[in-house]
């Protein structure tokens, strides 16, 4: 994937002194140094705790305070962190080795058991979908030395190194029991990360200060100001009127708009996030927000019959929302994992529109008349979020089923997820680590908290065949027949129509002139990356 490097822009500055009211104009290298950087991101973090919630706007932000023990660079890849080198010492044994002379925010020096603290946290922080699906597959810690440290699991496990790339160490000295709540304050938010915690402002700015003892490559900015701006057009405009010098998730319909204005530049790529319907489908006698076509009460889950999650799936025109809604910025999607990563299955197809079909099988599903439903989905998470639950509801109203629509706050909806008060529901999931493990063991594996499995599966989909052979592909250290496991799992949960996929979402970034950034598969905005250009 290629630098976007745009025209430095031709401002001269007055001074370090005005670094910090022009924070996107390009600097002489003196004034680098002392720079702040003012960005906005679309969407908050649940918790400055890095173990609290598997959600990216959190996981974004802990990248600035916090280190792994394995890094991933924009293109998924694992690279050191923490770790300079893992390897496995036999089949059920992974040793890691820890660089030298790095030290936490308060001085103190990481050691091995700083490690096996943080593993051993991340199962007890109470989580909405908790870190513990990286971890389950540890099961003893080994502090050899002060630098290496050996995890041991059951059976042999090629992706523990991808697993613990997922979580955040933190130092032992913080104790037991630390509450996420008082990660808010500087005394706790202390990591081993490129940025010091200065300041948090729920739902407003989260305020960092370069670590200057940092181990790897120093940031550039002396100081961010990451503020959350969650409404689009306030974004954008804040970004045009050289208030924040970058923003994420540029909206589709402002697009042409900035790609004509020179003020500003913009860096794209696609994502590895699908965006996807999830069902309902482990209650018998009814759902709550499905009723029959006059708003009486049924006796059983439509959801349950594979014909009406079909006839949904396929009553859903997946190119008109990729192009007209999202303006070119998604791919249709049939799978969890795009087209050239790894654990794509070609022959899964992207389902297609048919909206007669789509009638056929409800009548044969013995609703011929539809049924009643809502569609529940945020408004304030993925790029235009709340247009394309709008824009499902009429296609499904053309094959009977009413459909009615609840755009909500991404919190709300989680809430709403996790007492299981919802039928349908709009989330998306981010395949970060390069490959579909994640997703059969978060999204479509059983729902087995005391094993990790299943913690972001609201529907309760369960497939033991699918869970078996995900299991066997996680255990076999050959990458090919690996691979071949994954996407044997993924076939069967797409041949149930497990989640109805919709599209692959690309990430667009809008920057200030002058400045440049890599586009990530992560999706991640990492203020390390944004540069001046050269």
């Amino acid at each position: 994937m290629s630098r976007i490097t745009p025209t430095p822009r031709r401002a001269a500055l007055l001074g370090a002194a005005l670094a910090t009211l022009l924070p996107f104009a390009a600097q002489p290298a003196a004034a680098q140094a002392t720079a702040s950087l003012s960005m906005a991101v679309s969407a908050p973090p649940a918790s400055i705790d890095p173990h609290y919630y598997t959600l990216t706007p959190s996981i974004m932000l802990s990248h600035h305070i916090f280190d792994t023990l394995i890094k991933r660079d924009e293109n998924a890849r694992l690279v050191p962190g923490l770790a300079e080198s893992w390897r496995p010492v036999d089949e059920t044994t992974w040793e890691f080795r820890l660089r030298e002379g790095v030290t936490f925010h308060n001085g103190a020096p990481l050691t091995a058991e700083d490690v096996a603290y943080s593993l051993k946290r991340v199962p007890t922080v109470q989580s909405p979908s908790s870190f513990a699906v990286y971890t389950r597959a540890i099961t003893g810690v080994e502090v050899v030395d002060a630098r290496t440290l050996r995890l041991k699991t059951a059976a042999p496990y090629p992706l523990l190194p991808s697993d613990v790339a997922a979580i955040f160490i933190l130092p032992r000295s913080l104790g037991e029991n630390v509450a996420s709540a008082s990660f808010n304050s500087a005394q706790t938010a202390i990591g081993t990360g490129p940025f010091r915690f200065v300041s948090y402002a729920p739902n407003d700015r989260v305020v960092m200060e370069r670590n200057d003892g940092y181990w790897g490559s120093k940031p550039e900015w002396q100081r961010v100001d990451y503020r959350i701006i969650t409404n689009a057009g306030s974004r954008v405009a804040a970004l045009l009127s050289g208030d924040v010098a970058m923003i994420d998730n540029v909206p589709t319909q402002d697009l042409t708009r900035i790609r004509a204005d020179n003020r500003v530049t913009i860096a794209e790529g696609t994502s590895l996030r699908l965006i996807f319907l999830g069902l309902d489908v482990f209650r018998d006698a009814g759902t709550p927000d499905i009723t029959g076509p006059n708003g009486e009460r049924l006796d059983k889950n439509p959801l349950q019959d594979r014909r009406v999650r079909e006839a949904l799936s396929i009553a859903i025109n997946r190119e008109a929302i990729a192009s007209r809604i999202m303006e070119g910025a998604a791919v249709p999607a049939g799978q969890f994992m795009p087209q050239g990563a790894f654990g794509y299955d070609p022959s899964i197809a992207v389902p297609r529109f048919d909206a007669e079909r789509a009638r056929r099988l409800l009548a044969e599903a013995g609703y011929p008349n539809g049924f009643t439903v809502t569609l529940r989905g945020p408004n304030d998470r993925y790029v235009n979020d709340a247009q394309i639950i709008q824009v499902v509801a009429q296609m499904w109203s053309r094959i009977g089923v009413r459909t009615s629509v609840d755009a909500q706050p991404l919190a709300t909806l989680i809430g709403r997820l996790n007492r299981a008060e919802t039928s349908i529901y709009l989330l998306g999931w981010s395949n970060s680590t390069g490959e579909p493990s994640t997703s059969l063991r978060a999204i479509l594996g059983t729902r087995t908290p005391e094993s990790g499995l299943g913690l972001s599966n609201y529907g309760r989909y369960s497939n033991p065949r699918m869970d078996q052979i995900t299991a066997a592909g996680l255990a076999n250290l050959n990458e090919g027949e690996r691979e071949k496991a994954m996407q044997e799992a993924m076939r069967l949960a797409m041949q149930d129509v497990a989640v109805i996929p919709l599209h692959t979402q690309k990430s667009v970034w809008g920057l200030r002139r002058g400045l440049t950034y890599t586009p990530r598969v992560d999706e991640m905005t990492l203020a390390t990356e944004i540069r001046t250009s050269r």
